[in-house]
């Protein structure tokens, strides 16, 4: 099988380059696909889909990753559904349990949300964050982290010392994702990820 992976910015391809063999096969081939901002990710969507189904790749599947940022979740869901619809790849949802191609994926609230998810990746990254993060009311689930994952991110690091001259996305990604156990994740949106990635 080979895997694309359609991103929206540099800290996810960060992250699941080192995720993504603790969740894939052993000897899956996968590509990632940096496309830079998610309004470039979402107006080329279709051109991408159609050229990788027009390469015809043996055991392709594509994954498509965004940011719910503020949008409606269910309105973002349907835009990826209808983009890979509109160039006649079965996705997971439309694919009603039977074979499919496409795999839409929503980080929610931001990808950030997945690192508040492992508490203990964070302070294997980040020491002195403390070890009760987890259990503070606005920090319990990290879906629901209110004014911004990555702003949230960066208040709860520079407190304590690190990225003093803002969050360092990408250097975050890579120290944080680098400790993940995907198994112990709280984040919903990060187990919905790899429950697709498993269905692939």
């Amino acid at each position: 099988m080979h895997v694309e992976f359609l991103l929206e910015e540099p800290s996810a391809e960060a992250a699941l380059g080192l995720l993504l063999p603790k969740l894939l096969p052993a000897g899956t081939r996968f590509e990632l696909r940096n496309l830079h901002d998610k309004g470039n990710l979402l107006s080329n969507l279709q051109n991408r889909l159609r050229g990788l189904a027009s390469q015809q790749i043996p055991d392709l599947r594509i994954v498509v990753l965004v940011d719910r940022d503020d949008s409606s979740c269910q309105l973002l869901k349907q835009k990826l559904e209808d983009t890979a619809a509109a160039v006649g790849l079965p996705t997971k949802s439309s694919a009603n349990g039977g074979s499919f191609v496409v795999l839409n994926r929503i980080a929610i609230e931001e990808l950030e949300a997945w690192f508040f998810g492992d508490v203990e990746a964070l302070r294997a990254a980040y020491p002195k964050v403390p070890a009760t993060l987890g259990s503070q009311a606005r920090y319990r689930d990290p879906d629901a982290i209110v004014g911004g994952t990555w702003e949230a991110l960066e208040r709860v690091l520079q407190g304590k010392g690190y990225h003093r001259g803002g969050l360092q996305k990408i250097k975050a990604a890579k120290e944080i994702a680098a400790h993940m156990d995907p198994a112990r994740n709280r984040s919903r949106s990060f187990r919905v990820f790899m429950e697709g990635l498993a269905a692939l």
